[in-house]
């Protein structure tokens, strides 16, 4: 795209914020919902123009996507006799398959190479994000199944953007991946028995069911795509072209189909759930980042556990709702954190990756100089 095409869309986009700003406030709400759906991605392109803000236009593209569930619910919830929650399970599916193209076996070599910082990041992530879910739900006084769906997000595993918000942070990518991979395959032990302990008293969880339903959803795809990329390499550079856009189209779908389904729950607690997952993603990177500092990890390690404790697997949150019945309920929280953690976590992202150094290298040649002088 040219210079020009940019700022047509920057000034587009900002425009239609304005102008959707102004008709809200002047009670004017049907015309102030399709400039805010316009203005948003307009925005969001022409921000790529410039290289600090190209970060957040994804982000935003989620935003925007969340505001056109919202607003005009009826287009994503059924097609014909087709309900549109069915496809949160395949496209789930799909996203993990292509998480596990990208995995090899110098993935869990990270294990060996940093122990201390595995099982510190494995520690946070499903002790910090579940009992502080269960904290926010219970200060905040929410219906039994609203609050589940806060707990229920905390105790899923690292998110799936985790790694690219490291790489963009100047943290420490080699253990993002092993952490979101770790935390991944302990999930279908872990998420059921801190729901059943946490969310039990507030709806029914099958312990077994919630097993096998995370083992159909992630372990089983991403178990193919790991064999995948190490006996059939040729199909996984193929496929490595394509998954990641379908998998960023698959995680934008999945997020509208809950907001939409949601649509009249989110009416009644919207603007205190939104705070109350904010404080939650926010809490996660901040809690993160501190036990990383408090057990001694360097500056690019205690970001990477901060990033991968605030962001978490919304896609299998969601998942997990849908299979309990309860989309419209349990999963409104998983859908607004994914929302917002995609946000905060660019800017957060974006805030730490502004300096020139690569933390993990710069830790690395402080060490290689405490070596030399002992």
């Amino acid at each position: 795209m040219t210079d020009s095409s940019y700022k047509f869309l920057l000034v587009t986009g900002l425009l239609s914020l304005a102008a959707a700003a102004v008709a809200f406030f002047a009670d004017a709400k049907d015309w102030a919902a399709p400039l805010l759906i316009l203005g948003l991605p307009a925005l969001a392109f022409g921000m790529r123009r410039f290289e600090i803000l190209k970060g957040l236009t994804y982000p935003i593209v989620i935003l925007a996507a969340a505001a056109t569930a919202m607003f005009y619910p009826q287009y994503f919830i059924q097609i014909g006799d087709f309900k549109l929650s069915g496809l949160i399970i395949p496209l789930l599916q799909i996203i993990m398959f292509g998480m596990g193209t990208t995995m090899t076996f110098n993935d869990f070599m990270g294990i060996l190479k940093t122990p201390r910082a595995v099982v510190l990041g494995i520690c946070c992530q499903f002790a910090i994000m579940p009992f502080l879910g269960f904290a926010i739900a219970h200060s905040f006084g929410f219906p039994p199944e609203i609050a589940a769906g806060v707990i229920l997000i905390g105790c899923s595993p690292s998110g799936l953007a985790s790694n690219v918000m490291a790489l963009i942070a100047k943290a420490n990518v080699p253990l993002s991946i092993t952490i979101t991979t770790c935390t991944t395959l302990l999930a279908p032990v872990l998420t059921p028995l801190l729901m059943k302990t946490l969310a039990g008293q507030l709806v029914e969880i099958n312990f077994w069911k919630m097993m096998w339903d995370i083992i159909q959803m992630i372990i089983v795809p991403l178990f193919i795509g790991f064999i995948i990329n190490q006996y059939f390499k040729k199909i996984a550079a193929l496929l490595k072209d394509y998954l990641p856009f379908i998998s960023m189209a698959g995680i934008a779908l999945i997020l509208m189909v809950m907001i939409a389904a949601g649509q009249k729950s989110l009416m009644n607690v919207g603007w205190l759930l939104i705070v109350a997952v904010l404080i939650h993603n926010l809490g996660g990177f901040l809690l993160g980042y501190g036990a990383g500092k408090l057990f001694g990890m360097n500056e690019a390690d205690s970001r990477t556990i901060a990033i991968e404790v605030g962001l978490q697997n919304g896609g299998l949150a969601s998942g997990l709702a849908n299979q309990m019945g309860k989309i419209a309920t349990i999963g409104l929280a998983p859908a607004l954190f994914g929302t917002t953690m995609n946000i905060t976590g660019s800017i957060l992202a974006g805030w730490w990756g502004r300096g020139k150094k690569d933390l993990s290298e710069k830790a690395k040649l402080q060490g290689a100089k405490s070596n030399d002088s002992q």
